[in-house]
């Protein structure tokens, strides 16, 4: 493979100056090996070092349990790998003990379009969570409950959330802008005693009434005993029948205190897109997000308590959760509620220059979509603290990654992720120890042993394959909801490769360590033996001018000698429409940039492309309303950003 430009290096005093090089110097002295860089470091915590590096973290981020672990892994095999058994503790006190000797710093700042911007220091933040906690136990929650959360990303559901937690209840959420089916299909599957909801948000200059869809989801979850009505856009507003305000639930002072779990009680449910049946109910334990966000904020994302954190999330999408562990390490969050785009493209930029904001973290296409705006932040805006950017929810292309560097600030750490909902982390992503390549996420992570495996379950280097994981990670999931014999987990991800993580997407590894992710590997384009990602496909059409946006499926056909019909959804900038000439340089760009076999066959524009509302392209159900699939069958509607942009396919599909 060519080897790419470097765009960013580590400074030569990398190892003193940063956490991971302070941990790499740790776990040299705690082995007595030494360890030259860090692929050195990477290889022993997958291999003969897995155990070791995993007690390592514990210590050298000096992880509280009430009684001791007896051994760090009981076995390597998966699934059915139990981490740190024995072990007694919490997520939430860990969260809160950075709260000692700096009460009145800030801990969280929530700026919003609904209210004024709302700040907490830690020790509003330490008297808040236990005023909640007392009020989720007169409302009779206890260890095992689980609290659901219909809220937008604002302090109260961290407050909220941490109440929850210490408890020893089960926290899962949806943002606000999901419809009632979409909430009820995840709400319904873990049966919450509590919900805590706002009846309406601002969007921009809009105001969003969901008071109607409130009491939907309340009238559908029979499990619920109590809800908490949270003020937001309106603090005069009458509660709902038989609910409790917020002011309620804090009303009374009690004791914060910690019940001791074991690691892998369920901390949070996550759930997994819901673009086809019930969304899975992803448990995640107490032990495994706490170690493994301590490694990828502390470690790999080089984040301490002098930081301000700010990703642009709802809470929704597992990086809200993962945002949330910023306070693991004592960092300053920066949240925000409301339209990215209402002063402007740059509107976050401006918040990141207001909030002296170090750690910038966005979706891939909110990226590409200010490098096609023209943006320029790095001019407009004092960045001058911007130190890292963190990019996920899809592959980030060479020319975001060039636009990072030249229009935000030549210095920045780059950390484009990929992970997922499945671990609540990333295996992949950027490390203050290794060069960021144009186009490529730079390393894998510590205790992610990531490999790129052939269609015989053989590693490849320098070439496309199954993006695996070959030793169990402590973040992967406890389970899925109701999964009693653990039969749809398996499924999920050993079936493949028995023995094996199987992800879902394609990767290819380089030889530097290095790796792309191109695309869903279940959404891969294979016409007449020439595999590509979808995401190859998005990277050159939308490179085309007047392409804003993309979405492409393979309908293959029965007969081996057919390749099928390759069919490209494209949204075109305003004033642009799909005539002989746009179509033309589409196809040309598609023959010229990947192959002549991934020239679309089928060209439609349509005004918005399916997506989730974390910005999932939904390949998948897209591809099945076209083989004749009701759309309602597919995919829910609730859960997409824009509920009406599958009216265009179910048109499309009507004809074909």
């Amino acid at each position: 493979m060519t080897v790419p430009r470097v765009l960013w290096e580590p400074s030569e005093q990398a190892v003193a100056d940063t956490r991971l090089g302070e941990f790499l110097t740790f776990c040299s002295q705690r082995t007595s090996r030494r360890f030259h860089d860090y692929d050195e470091l990477w290889e022993w915590s997958i291999g003969d070092g897995l155990e070791e590096c995993w007690a390592a973290i514990w210590e050298f981020f000096d992880v509280r349990s009430s009684t001791p672990y007896r051994q760090v892994l009981n076995d390597r095999v998966m699934p059915g790998a139990r981490w740190f058994e024995g072990a007694r503790l919490n997520y939430a006190e860990h969260i809160l003990r950075s709260a000692d000797g700096r009460l009145g710093d800030p801990a969280i700042v929530g700026v919003s379009q609904s209210r004024q911007r709302v700040e907490l220091s830690w020790w509003e933040l330490t008297q808040e969570v236990g005023r909640a906690r007392a009020g989720l136990q007169r409302l009779g929650v206890g260890h095992g409950d689980t609290v659901a959360a219909y809220l937008p990303n604002i302090p109260e559901t961290i407050v909220a959330f941490l109440a929850a937690c210490s408890l020893g209840a089960t926290w899962t959420s949806c943002a606000p802008e999901f419809g009632v089916r979409a909430v009820l299909d995840r709400f319904s599957q873990v049966e919450p005693v509590v919900l805590l909801a706002v009846d309406g948000y601002r969007y921009g200059r809009h105001h969003v009434d969901r008071s109607g869809e409130l009491e939907a989801i309340r009238a559908g979850l029979p499990s619920l005993r109590a809800t908490v009505l949270v003020p937001y856009v309106d603090p005069e507003a009458p509660l709902p029948e038989d609910a409790m305000s917020w002011s309620g639930l804090l009303a009374e002072r009690g004791p914060l205190e910690f019940a001791q779990v074991t690691p892998d009680h369920p901390l949070y449910v996550l759930y997994s897109s819901g673009t086809t049946g019930l969304p899975k109910p992803i448990v995640h334990g107490h032990g495994g997000v706490l170690v493994e966000h301590l490694k990828v904020i502390g470690l790999h994302g080089d984040m301490r308590a002098d930081d301000r954190f700010f990703w642009f999330t709802t809470t929704g999408w597992m990086m809200w959760n993962f945002v949330v562990s910023g306070l693991l390490v004592g960092a300053r969050l920066v949240l925000f509620d409301g339209d990215p785009n209402h002063d402007g493209p740059d509107t976050l930029w401006q918040l990141a220059a207001d909030e002296g904001i170090t750690w910038f973290g966005g979706g891939a296409p909110y990226f590409t979509a200010c490098r096609r705006a023209g943006l320029m932040p790095g001019e407009r805006h004092d960045l001058s603290r911007l130190r890292v950017i963190g990019s996920t929810g899809a592959p980030l292309p060479a020319d975001a990654f060039r636009w990072v560097y030249e229009h935000v600030s030549p210095d920045v750490m780059l950390s484009p992720i990929s992970g997922g909902t499945d671990v609540c982390s990333a295996f992949v992503g950027g490390s203050p120890l290794t060069p960021v390549w144009e186009g490529e996420i730079p390393c894998s992570y510590l205790g992610a042993a990531v490999r790129a495996f052939d269609e015989s379950g053989d590693p490849v280097v320098g070439r496309q394959g199954e993006l695996v994981l070959t030793q169990p990670m402590p973040s992967m999931p406890v389970g899925f909801w109701g999964d009693a014999d653990g039969s749809r987990y398996r499924a999920a991800y050993f079936e493949h490769y028995p023995g094996v993580w199987r992800h879902g997407d394609w990767i290819t590894v380089t030889d530097r360590g290095s790796c792309l992710i191109t695309g869903r590997s279940d959404a891969t384009l294979n016409r007449g033996g020439v595999r590509v990602g979808t995401a190859e496909i998005y990277r050159v059409a939308e490179a085309i001018d007047g392409v804003v946006d993309s979405l492409v499926v393979h309908l293959e056909a029965p007969d081996a000698d057919d390749p099928g019909d390759l069919v490209l959804f494209v949204t075109l900038a305003d004033g642009v429409t799909l005539d002989d000439d746009v179509s033309g340089r589409i196809r040309s760009g598609l023959r010229s940039g990947l192959s002549p076999r991934h020239v679309p066959d089928e060209l439609h524009q349509v005004a918005s492309i399916p997506t989730t509302l974390s910005g999932k392209k939904l390949e998948l159900p897209v591809k099945r309303i076209l083989l004749g699939e009701a759309a309602e069958h597919v995919a829910s509607r609730g859960s997409l950003k824009d509920p009406t942009a599958l009216d265009a396919v179910v048109e499309i599909a009507a004809t074909r």
